[in-house]
C-alpha cells in the first residue's frame, strides 16, 4: 500500500470514529464528567499531535513497511506458509492483537513501563481522549514491540493496515463515555472490548486496574484469567484514575503529562495503587 493511501485512510478513520463517539456522548453519556473537559480536550488531544509529529521524525520505518520488508525477506511465521490471504489476515490480526494484550500486561507488571503507562491512566475523567493519552516514550516503545511482532508474525501488509485501524478506532470506542443498553453491551462484550468492560480497568482499585487489558477482543481477558465483568462500586460511583495523582491543575496539563515519568516517586513506584477491599 502506498505511503499516501494508507495515512488517508488512517487519518479518515481517525476523523469519523472521533467524530461519532464525541456526538454519541454529548447525546448519551455514561458518567457526569468531574473535571473541566476545555483543559483536557486540549492537553490530551495536544499530546496526540506531539506523539504524531514524534513518531514520524524518529520511526526510521512504519509497521507497514516492516511488513513489506518481512515478506521481501521471507521473515516472519506466515511466510513459511502458503494458507489464503484472507486466513493469513485474520490470523495475523489475532497474533498482533494478543501482542498488544501481553505489551499492557507487561507495562503494568514493570515498574519502569508502568511510569510511563501511569500518564494513561492519571486521567481524572474517562472519555474518548482518553483513548488517544500515551506519554510519547510509550508511544515510541509500543511502535518498537509493534515492529518486533510483525518481524515475528510475517503478516500481510495489508493486514496491518487494517490492524491498526481498528486498533485506534477501538481504543476511541472502548474509552468513550457513552451509554448503551445493558443487552447491548452484553453482547458485543463477546466481540469487542466496550466502554463499560474496558472502563474498569481505569478504576484506582488495583484489583480492577490490573484487569480487562484488552483493546480490540475479549478474548485475552476471559481466556487468560484477567476478566472483570463490572467495578464494585458500580459505573457511576467508580473513581477514575489514579489514587494519588487528583489534581486536576497538573493532571490534565501537556507538561506535567511529559514530565509524569520523571517524577519522584511514591512508595514503589506507585505500583501497589489502592487495594481493593
Amino acid at each position: 500500500m502506498a505511503p499516501q493511501l494508507e495515512i488517508a485512510v488512517r487519518l479518515g478513520f481517525f476523523g469519523s470514529v472521533l467524530l461519532v463517539m464525541t456526538l454519541w456522548e454529548l447525546l448519551a453519556p455514561r458518567r457526569r464528567l468531574t473535571v473541566r473537559k476545555a483543559p483536557r480536550w486540549t492537553s490530551n488531544l495536544g499530546l496526540v499531535a506531539l506523539n504524531t509529529v514524534a513518531g514520524r521524525l524518529l520511526m526510521p520505518i512504519t509497521a507497514v513497511g516492516t511488513a513489506m520488508l518481512a515478506e521481501s525477506r521471507g521473515w516472519g511465521l506466515l511466510h513459511q506458509v502458503h494458507w489464503p490471504t484472507w486466513l493469513e489476515v485474520v490470523l495475523a490480526a489475532l497474533a498482533l492483537d494478543l501482542a498488544i494484550y501481553l505489551q499492557h500486561v507487561m507495562f503494568h507488571a514493570i515498574p519502569a513501563f508502568w511510569r510511563l503507562h501511569r500518564v494513561h491512566h492519571a486521567d481524572l475523567d474517562f472519555d474518548v481522549t482518553t483513548g488517544l493519552r500515551f506519554h510519547t516514550l510509550e508511544i515510541l516503545l509500543s511502535a518498537l514491540i509493534k515492529l518486533a511482532a510483525v518481524v515475528v508474525i510475517g503478516p500481510p501488509a495489508v493486514a496491518v493496515v487494517i490492524f491498526e485501524v481498528l486498533l485506534n478506532a477501538t481504543s476511541m470506542f472502548n474509552h468513550s463515555n457513552v451509554r448503551m443498553p445493558e443487552w447491548l453491551d452484553g453482547l458485543l462484550r463477546w466481540m469487542v472490548v466496550t466502554p463499560d468492560m474496558h472502563r474498569v480497568h481505569h478504576s484506582v482499585i488495583r484489583r480492577e486496574t490490573d484487569s480487562n487489558f484488552g483493546f480490540n477482543f475479549p478474548w485475552w481477558d476471559f481466556l487468560l484469567g484477567t476478566y472483570c465483568k463490572q467495578p464494585a462500586a458500580g459505573h457511576e460511583r467508580m473513581t477514575i484514575g489514579v489514587s494519588h495523582l487528583r489534581d486536576e491543575r497538573q493532571v490534565d496539563r501537556l507538561l506535567w503529562m511529559l514530565a509524569l515519568p520523571f517524577q519522584n516517586k511514591t512508595g514503589s513506584d506507585d505500583l501497589p495503587r489502592e487495594p481493593g477491599p
